[in-house]
């Protein structure tokens, strides 16, 4: 990939890497749906003799402890402090809320930090984090795996800058991430994609929710304006009847755009594009977080990036709260009322 989006040079990206007496020990904090992947993806990662063990879980649930120790034979504790100081590398699957807190704990006892989204949720913490990873020279990576998808088509590595995108993500109510919006659960995917694509800065935020379970946003649209002048729209729904998810980049030379039901890619640019591959994200951005805290190298999600996309997360959240209007067309699906 280009690093048109990357906040530093990689000269400067300078980690100390973890000693290599054996294999590195990891722990997946939350052991819930997205936890039991991440769990799954080291234990195939031992097998394959990446040099990393998965060694614990903790999660408060005393029967997903149960599950765990059944499924993996590792330890599991119902308070991830008790790990602190015992592993090399770790997993944060727990609820978004709750990322800030032990992001920062990790760190400081010496363990690098794969942490799923958002990376926190206010720019404060996420401010705090960037700059902890920096002094402690500790791998913070977040998982933004729709990354690992879109380079793979050869996308992110375009040089031209789309005019317009449009994104749209909607599905039924499953009552996971409701600690945060719509934004902060599902629409950040997009944002983190699209800053990727766009590479300038935002200059303004309309947007328009709706709340069907509460108190946070269900269901929003949103206008985002950069200062290279492209105009960024996004929908997403927790709430819809039915799964839509996409994407439309328009370029001065022709669109590209994406169903992700389908693994349809439509491309008029005169640029090729490789067939979309979902693959194994999840592994895949696993494995690089591995790959980075063995060798100190550049993972290919940065935490000033994922900060990036919390930013403009935070400012739709907020324009929603604020009731401002926003002239979104309907995107894939009912717009909302």
């Amino acid at each position: 990939m280009g690093s048109r989006y990357s906040p530093r040079g990689r000269d400067l990206f300078l980690r100390r890497r973890v000693p290599e007496n054996g294999p590195l020990k990891a722990a997946v904090i939350g052991a819930g749906a997205f936890g039991r992947h991440h769990a799954t993806k080291y234990r195939a990662l031992a097998e394959a003799g990446a040099g990393v063990e998965l060694f614990a879980i903790a999660d408060p649930s005393a029967d997903v402890r149960r599950a765990a120790v059944s499924q993996h034979g590792v330890l599991a504790v119902g308070d991830w402090r008790e790990l602190l100081g015992k592993v090399d590398l770790v997993s944060i699957c727990s609820p978004a809320v709750t990322h800030a807190e032990i992001v920062r704990a990790f760190l400081n006892a010496g363990a690098h930090v794969l942490v799923e989204k958002p990376i926190a949720t206010t720019i404060e913490e996420a401010n705090d984090l960037v700059a902890l990873a920096r002094q402690t020279g500790k791998v913070l990576t977040v998982g933004h795996q729709e990354r690992f998808v879109f380079a793979r088509t050869g996308l992110l590595d375009q040089t031209e800058t789309p005019l317009e995108i449009q994104c749209w993500r909607r599905g039924p109510w499953t009552g996971r991430g409701d600690d945060v919006s719509a934004v902060l659960d599902l629409m950040i995917h997009d944002l983190d994609l699209v800053h990727t694509l766009v590479g300038s800065k935002v200059v303004d935020v309309q947007a328009r929710g709706l709340t069907q379970y509460g108190p946070h946003a269900d269901e929003v649209s949103a206008a985002v304006t950069f200062a290279n002048g492209t105009v960024a729209r996004l929908d997403t729904s927790r709430i819809a009847e039915t799964r839509k998810r996409g994407l439309r980049a328009v370029y001065a030379d022709g669109v590209v755009e994406i169903d992700f039901i389908t693994r349809e890619v439509k491309n008029t640019t005169p640029r090729p594009l490789a067939a979309l591959e979902m693959g194994d994200p999840l592994g895949d951005s696993v494995a690089s977080f591995v790959t980075a805290a063995k060798t100190g190298s550049e993972p290919l999600v940065l935490a000033e990036q994922a900060r990036q996309a919390l930013e403009t997360a935070v400012r739709i959240d907020e324009a929603v709260e604020a009731g401002m209007p926003v002239a979104v067309p309907a995107i894939a699906g009912r717009a909302v009322a």
